[in-house]
């Protein structure tokens, strides 16, 4: 099974420090030790050459007779016992071994009998340039890090910061706000400068603002053919109605009558979509009291409809707006569900219930959509996609569920005063 990673490495910025700070750990490691083993290889073979020419001196004024010169000596104190080995045995060599407290360049080589002839060498100065050699390469290279951490954080903080912009616009997009555009300056041929060119996070944004500007190209058109036909259809609707009246009572005249008005009906709540689409509705605001509310319009819908009142409230809200609201949740669940239907006031807070089948899977998944039901229900699917609209544009949030023991419910939340 593969390892749980915490919630933070899943992102851009830092999986990008963390492959930084290793490539920058990898390579100053790899520096470093090219440095040390040249340094070394080369200030260490400096002081062996040294310790053996001066062990060929002392073997040459030993073998003359002549005294031997300080630092000099047959099997003298200090002479590592594997090297004191290698000369007895008739070979030459050299070893670094402290002696007295310092670090020391040996050299030694055969002498008669079983002895060495040894030589030392003070090796002090150059184990302490290896030692500054060493920690000059951990300050250089920690400094270094810490140099393209900062600079790498920079740069890829200023590609997420990028990112992010591109991804709250495509959200605000996906929450309906149709004007909302990254507007990268890379993408822009007014403020593009030759030196920085489009990169991808640029091309990303402008395929997104070319994608939006299409989007809302498409439904400027739809919203604007919807009202062009609902008013082109006004006019010969409001004839047809007169003419309908003039007709003799019978049933046919009955006939001709319900469909008029339910063509007049599909009419205006086209017309009041297509009002809702353009986001230019202006609230009248009044202080209104939710209960006596709810009450106006379940008598004016002529519904059975039991209306309950928990807590009252006032809200400051646009009455004509809220009624509607109200008014097709009503007419919803009185049309697509079953009795009884029950509307709760609680305080801000608005239930119409029914016992009925319940909302379908699509509209709670993706919300009321028009001209779209389900299960053979008769209608267009407006009723809630209006009383939707009307509700934010009230500021209010109205959602839907379904109840655990069968039955839709609407909820409409509004401010109180």
């Amino acid at each position: 099974m593969r390892p749980t990673l915490p919630h933070w490495s899943g992102t851009l910025a830092a999986k990008a420090a963390a492959f930084i700070t290793v490539m920058c750990c990898a390579l100053a490691a790899l520096l470093g030790v090219l440095v040390h083993v040249q340094v070394t290889n080369q200030t260490v073979g400096q002081a062996r050459d040294q310790a053996l020419q001066r062990l060929t001196q002392a073997t040459e004024r030993y073998e003359a007779g002549d005294s031997l010169k300080r630092g000099a000596g047959v099997d003298p104190e200090g002479l590592p016992r594997p090297l004191r080995t290698l000369a007895v045995g008739g070979d030459r060599g050299t070893m670094v071994a402290d002696f007295q407290g310092r670090p020391m360049m040996w050299a030694a080589g055969p002498a008669d009998g079983d002895r060495a002839l040894a030589v030392a060498v003070d090796y002090s100065q150059q184990a302490r340039t290896i030692q500054g050699l060493d920690r000059a390469i951990l300050w250089s290279s920690g400094l270094a890090i810490g140099a393209t951490l900062l600079v790498g954080a920079f740069a890829v903080t200023r590609v997420t910061r990028r990112l992010h912009t591109t991804a709250r616009v495509a959200r605000r997009i996906s929450a309906g706000d149709l004007d909302a555009r990254v507007n990268d300056p890379r993408t822009d041929p007014a403020t593009k400068a030759p030196a920085r060119p489009q990169d991808e996070v640029a091309a990303v944004a402008a395929a997104l603002d070319s994608m939006a500007s299409s989007l809302q190209g498409k439904l400027l058109a739809e919203q604007r053919f919807t009202a062009d036909v609902a008013h082109e259809l006004r006019t010969p609707l409001t004839g047809l109605h007169a003419a309908a009246e003039l007709l003799p009572p019978s049933r046919p005249t009955e006939l001709v009558r319900d469909r008029v008005a339910a063509l007049r009906t599909l009419t205006e709540d086209l017309l009041e979509i297509s009002r809702l689409d353009t986001g230019r509705e202006r609230l009248e605001l009044d202080t209104e009291l939710l209960g006596p509310l709810a009450q106006r319009v379940v008598r004016g819908a002529g519904s059975d409809t039991e209306v309950r009142v928990v807590r009252d409230v006032a809200v400051e809200t646009d009455r004509r707006r809220l009624e509607r609201v109200l008014g097709n949740l009503v007419a919803n669940a009185h049309k697509h569900g079953r009795g009884p239907v029950a509307l709760t006031v609680d305080g801000p807070v608005v239930t119409v219930r029914d016992h009925g089948d319940g909302f379908p899977e699509y509209l709670l998944a993706h919300g009321p959509q028009r001209f779209r039901t389900e299960g053979g229900a008769k209608g267009h699917g407006l009723g809630l996609t209006i009383a939707l609209g009307q509700a934010e544009v009230l500021g209010a949030r109205l959602e839907f569920g379904n109840a655990p023991e069968g039955g839709a419910v609407a909820i409409l939340r509004l401010a109180a005063e």
